[in-house]
């Protein structure tokens, strides 16, 4: 008996360690599939023949998406189960996928962004819930950081290889509009395939409950301060936002070269310095951190600013980089600001406001770039950005440092 329950137990571990590799690579596929569009808007404009400022709507259908999930979807892995979860996560994706292959207008790709927007809502938090559940089973005397750290770099390290692997699709094969999702299809499928084996950490019958939205707070007694994290995390959340959408226009349209692959590039290197700067500076303190993230913002932000008047694909590139790094860390030090002005009872639930602050930073400075394409040129759309985005960011440093 004993020794059939020690054999259970290490076959009840392998699985779960195999379980969370497999829900490690659903999360990295889906994430890079949700960015996949972002070389191809070009195409798009091209094909369809709307002007330039659409392709900002058409990434905030994404963001509303991903909004929208969170409030409604975000915790229901709570007491419905994990692997159900990321099971219909991933099949959302799937279904945003066929919608790109064969709906084939505007109004296909304001639906299918929206669709993959809400896939990765429902994904974001039960996928890192999961991996930190599966770990815990697999490897009981780890302390959660391997998990956390693994979801961490999928998270934002997915965001930044979808649009390097749309961008060297779009460029060596063909069918550039259709190749990407395609093939994306094809490994979400596996991926729906593999997770079916991946075991259950929630009990479900233990944890039903009537459905009611994701709660979300402010704490009374810090209001001015989470205020400050809020608009901060929106404004960092911008620059993702600014960078995604219109990078392609900017290379093609500014910098005058005619590459998918340039533009994916670009976009990866935002992304991965934001994920690089954020487990580089893990370890250092808050306010140096948030000090340090700050100053990479204004240094990378006016470099964008002299792009709009000095066109450069070099500069273009250093700015975008030294700006994403300073991203990750004005964002992570807002999550840490408003975890610690939270009480415990409802920390979740102020977290909550957090993300669905940053995916309105992500949305609204967007579609405001995108009305000023249509009166303004390029370059002083590129400045006024910079230089707004920079006020906003120093503005709520102040009061975020005070609150140690």
């Amino acid at each position: 008996m004993t020794t059939m329950t020690a054999e259970s137990r290490t076959a009840g571990r392998a699985a779960h360690h195999a379980g969370f590799w497999i829900i490690a690579v659903a999360f990295l596929f889906a994430m890079a599939f949700s960015t996949v569009p972002t070389p191809l808007y070009p195409i798009y404009e091209q094909r369809d023949g709307f002007p330039g400022y659409v392709v900002t709507i058409v990434f905030a259908a994404y963001a509303v998406g991903v909004m929208v999930a969170l409030y409604l979807a975000g915790h229901v892995s709570d007491w419905l189960g994990r692997r159900r979860i990321v099971l219909a996560a991933v099949g959302v994706e799937a279904l945003a996928a066929v919608m790109f292959l064969f709906w084939n207008d505007l109004s296909g790709l304001l639906v299918a962004r929206f669709v993959s927007g809400v896939g990765i809502g429902m994904l974001t938090a039960t996928a890192t819930a999961y991996l930190a559940e599966l770990r815990a089973v697999s490897h009981p005397d780890e302390d959660g950081a391997t998990a956390g750290t693994v979801a961490t770099v999928i998270n934002t390290g997915g965001l930044a290889l979808g649009p390097l692997l749309g961008g060297l699709i779009a460029q060596f094969l063909p069918a550039p509009v259709f190749t990407p999702f395609a093939i994306f299809l094809g490994l979400l499928a596996v991926t729906i395939v593999f997770a079916l084996f991946v075991p259950e950490t929630v009990d479900v019958r233990a944890s039903r409950r009537p459905y009611a939205p994701q709660k979300v707070s402010i704490p009374d007694d810090a209001r001015a301060t989470f205020g400050a994290a809020a608009i901060g995390a929106a404004a960092a959340f911008s620059v993702f936002g600014f960078f995604t959408a219109l990078t392609a226009s900017i290379v093609i349209g500014l910098l005058h070269i005619q590459s998918h692959l340039v533009a994916g590039v670009v976009v990866f290197a935002v992304m991965g310095a934001s994920a690089v700067s954020q487990f580089v500076f893990a370890r250092v303190e808050r306010t140096q951190k948030l000090r340090l993230g700050v100053g990479l913002m204004v240094v990378g932000l006016g470099l964008v600013a002299i792009v709009g008047l000095a066109p450069s694909l070099a500069l273009f590139l250093v700015a975008g980089v030294i700006a994403g790094a300073g991203v990750g860390l004005v964002f992570t030090s807002s999550i840490g600001v408003a975890a610690a002005s939270a009480r415990p009872d409802n920390r979740g639930e102020v977290l909550a406001a957090m993300f669905l602050a940053a995916y309105a930073g992500l949305t609204i400075p967007v579609i405001a770039v995108g009305v000023a394409l249509a009166f303004f040129p390029i370059p002083g759309v590129l400045v006024g950005f910079a230089l707004a985005v920079l006020a906003i960011v120093i503005a709520t440093a102040v009061p975020m440092l005070r609150r140690r």
